[in-house]
């Protein structure tokens, strides 16, 4: 999300900004409050400049000499930096191809009509790649790396820049000035289906031949999943009172799956899509005194960002009060089978989550870690009952629905405790309004309030290592306020966020108590107010802020891409950056991709062989009051960019790039 300084004009990023307002009003302590009473501010050295601010760090495993570093040769990526900075194109590293794979609109099926951006109708985008790509998924075939199905999720939909005719700009006045405002034109029923049919996700058959990837429009198992859907719940809340509706009197029966953001693919080559801000699809207003009013209130529902609920009596919740119940959970997909109705995975829990990756354990349980992306919100993760068989994969198809969820409480001492979120439980008990396991999973915020989890800085991806650790990405916290300036975090208003890597004894996943350190904390680290910690090897290329997915290659590289470097606040645009986690270079970070001006870098992906880097461009051209050489809000007609095909009358396309050597190879060795 862009923290810039500028009004979003558009309903997608005021969607956005509304969303992160942080509705945790818990007393639980802050991830500010746990730092504070660990590490002691006699350490830092305030208003030290360069080197100085990088050095103080708040962990001394980060604590590093550049020029050693260097010379012992401790840094696992080997490529040339890309230049930080704003323009209309994408940029690679020296020595990659970076070729664009799928565009939104593009073709998926033998019998997909063309893409027309003028005459768009909700039958043809549900055979066409849908909107807003986010993550990215490469599922193998015959154990290829140069064959398989990418899976990717299609978040939300930019109205503005899909649409022609529908953006009128007047000029009115503020503040003693004329400024530029943008009217948009009220959304009739075919819009709204079109919509629709452009969320949810992708699921296509590529494959490598003479160096380059093709899409195979004729493979059987390609398939769209939109917001119409038909889905089932299981697991613990499945035939619940609170997911019954009218159009569906068993509480098992779901239409649909929305704003999925990340991700992930299980090891039985499943695909997992989560689903993030559900909230905002939602209007009307719920019956005086009804029992969800305190459950709504604590996800934001209604939030009137869409107005599918004029045209759709389910996404109205005084017409049906209990559908919002039924999204803001894991949705689990069989891709080899493009009949199979995807499965709502309640187990884990309801909330906005930002993905879903998965791991087999030591003892052959799989735990799957997810963040809730709001300011305040928790981090969690489920550890399945049963054990993962690798030789039979039917035996693993509903692992997913038993098990345990747990939620995150960061000690002083620098260690982690995983709550059991479990019924009858310590506090969640009837007493405390959850009848049942179904009203803990139905509430997991509030669950989580009430066993006292730790309120963290927008938690998103979070992405389990090689050697037993993870990493959680802490996008930012601006209402962080000054009484909460600590010695770990020295600075309120948190624009930049930072990255918490969890150490797990023994490699064991599963274990209830772990160990925690700052990666490090992201901006500038040349502006020692910004109190950014990155090794002071990092170049003014390298720095970068607002964490949001992540990727761990075969290697157990880190690899960070970003949401929110607007051009008017940083000078850049987000991308993807290589970390070094471990040595005598740990902390430092490298450009590695960038992304064209508006857009958010989403969905890193390598395949096991490190050969082939797929990432997603979403929204570019967004807003374009940020970027000076532009200057004026972006819309259809007037795009800042008209990336990826810079052609008259075609507007921008959220799209998936692949990335790779040239002359073949592994990415960044």
């Amino acid at each position: 999300m862009s923290e810039s300084s500028n009004e979003p004009l558009f309903r997608a990023g005021q969607f956005e900004v509304s969303d992160d307002i942080g509705r945790n009003s818990s007393a639980n302590p802050t991830m500010g409050d746990i730092i504070a009473a660990r590490y002691s501010r006699r350490g830092i050295l305030k208003g030290a400049l360069g080197v100085t601010a990088i050095a103080a760090t708040v962990s001394p495993l980060a604590l590093m000499a550049s020029s050693e570093a260097r010379a012992s040769g401790s840094f696992s990526f080997n490529f040339k930096e890309v230049e930080a900075g704003v323009d209309e194109m994408h940029h690679v590293a020296e020595g990659y191809d970076a070729d664009i794979l799928l565009r939104w609109g593009d073709a998926i099926f033998a019998d997909s009509p063309a893409f027309d951006p003028l005459n768009q109708s909700a039958d043809a985008q549900r055979k066409q790649f849908g909107y807003n790509n986010d993550f990215i998924g490469f599922i193998p075939l015959g154990g290829s790396d140069e064959h398989g199905l990418l899976v990717v999720n299609h978040e939300y939909t930019n109205e503005e820049l899909m649409f022609p005719g529908i953006v009128t700009i007047v000029e009115v006045e503020k503040d003693g000035k004329k400024v530029k405002k943008a009217e948009v034109a009220e959304a009739d029923r075919a819009r709204i289906d079109i919509e629709m049919a452009a969320h949810g996700g992708s699921i296509v058959e590529i494959r490598k031949e003479g160096g380059k990837w093709q899409i195979r429009r004729d493979g059987r198992m390609n398939r769209r999943i939109t917001a119409d859907t038909p889905m089932m719940l299981s697991g613990p809340v499945a035939g619940h009172d609170r997911v019954k509706t009218s159009a569906d009197r068993s509480g098992v029966e779901v239409l649909g799956t929305l704003n999925n953001c990340a991700g992930g693919v299980t090891p039985w080559g499943t695909y997992l899509m989560a689903e993030e801000n559900f909230h905002g699809y939602f209007t009307g207003e719920l019956p005086a005194g009804h029992r969800e009013e305190a459950n709504f209130k604590r996800v934001g529902v209604p939030g009137n960002s869409y107005a599918w609920g004029n045209f759709h009596d389910r996404f109205h919740v005084g017409k049906e009060p209990n559908e919002p119940n039924r999204f803001g959970w894991i949705v689990e997909v069989d891709v080899l089978d493009p009949n199979s109705t995807p499965k709502k995975r309640t187990a884990l829990g309801r909330f906005k989550h930002e993905g879903c990756e998965t791991i087999v354990n030591k003892d052959g349980r799989v735990v799957i870690y997810t963040g809730d992306d709001e300011r305040f919100d928790y981090v969690y993760k489920f550890v399945t009952a049963g054990i993962y068989n690798p030789s039979d994969r039917t035996a693993n198809m509903d692992l997913l629905d038993e098990g345990t969820l747990y939620v995150a409480r960061f000690e002083e001492d620098g260690t982690l405790n995983w709550l059991p979120m479990v019924h009858g439980e310590g506090p969640l008990t009837a007493e405390n309004g959850f009848e049942s396991q179904a009203d803990v999973l139905i509430e997991s915020r509030r669950a989580g309030d009430v066993l006292g989890a730790t309120k963290m800085d927008r938690p998103e991806d979070v992405q389990p290592g090689k050697n037993g650790n993870a990493f959680v990405m802490l996008t930012n916290n601006t209402k962080r306020k000054d009484d909460q300036i600590n010695a770990a975090n020295p600075r309120a208003k948190n624009a930049f966020g930072h990255i918490i890597e969890i150490v797990n004894p023994d490699q064991d996943h599963a274990a209830t108590r772990a160990k925690w350190e700052i990666l490090v904390k992201c901006g500038d680290p040349s502006i020692a107010e910004v109190g950014a910690t990155f090794s002071s090897d990092t170049t003014q290329n390298g720095w970068f802020g607002m964490p949001d997915n992540c990727a761990v290659d075969a290697e157990g590289r880190l690899w960070v891409a970003t949401d929110g470097n607007s051009p008017a606040d940083t000078g850049r645009t987000d991308g993807v950056w290589a970390v070094e986690t471990t040595g005598e270079g740990r902390g430092t970070s490298r450009l590695f991709f960038r992304v064209p001006v508006g857009a958010e870098l989403c969905g890193p992906c390598m395949t096991e062989d490190m050969q082939n880097f797929f990432v997603a461009i979403q929204h570019p051209a967004d807003e374009g009051l940020d970027w000076e050489p532009f200057g004026r809000p972006s819309y259809f007609e007037d795009p800042s960019t008209r990336w990826p095909d810079f052609s008259d009358g075609m507007p921008p396309r959220p799209s998936v790039v692949v990335i790779t050597k040239r002359g073949g190879g592994k990415i960044a060795i």
